[in-house]
């Protein structure tokens, strides 16, 4: 059992996830960082001022808090364009990696593979 933790604990899959959800992370508050203190203090400065978060409507005893709902929305959106944007910077960044044509193979018949393989294994028993 111990054998099988350690086989998927350590495989290549596992520990880029980890490295993900860190870096993940701390894009996270960068992004959150960058939409309360940048992005919604210039929306608010376009709107006038107005915060939605204190919308409420109060039906018999119960309070419902609709503008924090919208305050939500707005800020998931600004969040999501943030992210589409910087995600779309890191794309045009990325170098593109060149194409490499491999030349075209020629058929080979029967007689040439088997003697292309009786010389592969001369060389393999002269190396022992």
């Amino acid at each position: 059992m111990w054998k099988d933790f350690k086989e998927f604990a350590f495989k290549g899959n596992v520990i880029d996830l980890a490295v993900a959800v860190v870096i993940g992370a701390a894009f996270g508050k960068i992004v959150t960082s960058l939409v309360e203190n940048i992005i919604t203090p210039l929306i608010g400065l376009l709107s006038g001022g107005y915060d939605f978060s204190k919308l409420s409507y109060t039906f018999l005893d119960a309070k419902i808090m609709y503008g924090a709902f919208i305050q939500s929305v707005i800020d998931f959106i600004i969040i999501a364009f943030s992210i589409f944007m910087a995600i779309r910077l890191l794309m045009k960044l990325k170098r593109k990696k060149p194409v490499v044509e491999e030349p075209p193979v020629a058929e080979i018949d029967a007689q040439e593979a088997l003697l292309m393989e009786i010389r592969d294994l001369l060389k393999e028993q002269n190396r022992r």
